[in-house]
């Protein structure tokens, strides 16, 4: 706890943009109409694709004995992975929905 309260005392500008990012990332988003959700959801994916290519750019520089970096740098891709081929499922099913049914007028 104390390595904790002394890592917030030596960033704590970096602490407070960060808190100031998740109130304003939470007002932003609830702000955002229904419509707009799978828009936005592939714009998440074209960010999503940065983070992989990204992480993988990191990991391929990572010291092997560095277990944490790695392990980060591994979930990092996952998470980011799950999240592209999700908004891909969602994107695609939002796409199905605008095409004309066969043998319907």
């Amino acid at each position: 706890m104390e390595a904790i309260i002394n890592y917030i005392s030596v960033n704590q500008q970096e602490f407070y943009i960060f808190i100031l990012a998740v109130f304003v990332g939470i007002e932003v988003i609830s702000k955002v109409p229904t419509v707009l959700h799978t828009p936005l959801m592939s714009g998440s994916n074209a960010l999503s694709g940065v983070v992989i290519v990204g992480s993988i750019i990191v990991l391929g520089k990572t010291d092997p004995a560095n277990y944490l970096a790695l392990t980060l740098g591994f979930l990092a891709v996952l998470l980011a992975t799950l999240n592209v081929v999700g908004g891909f499922a969602v994107t695609n099913r939002m796409l199905e929905m605008f095409k004309k049914k066969p043998g319907k007028k």
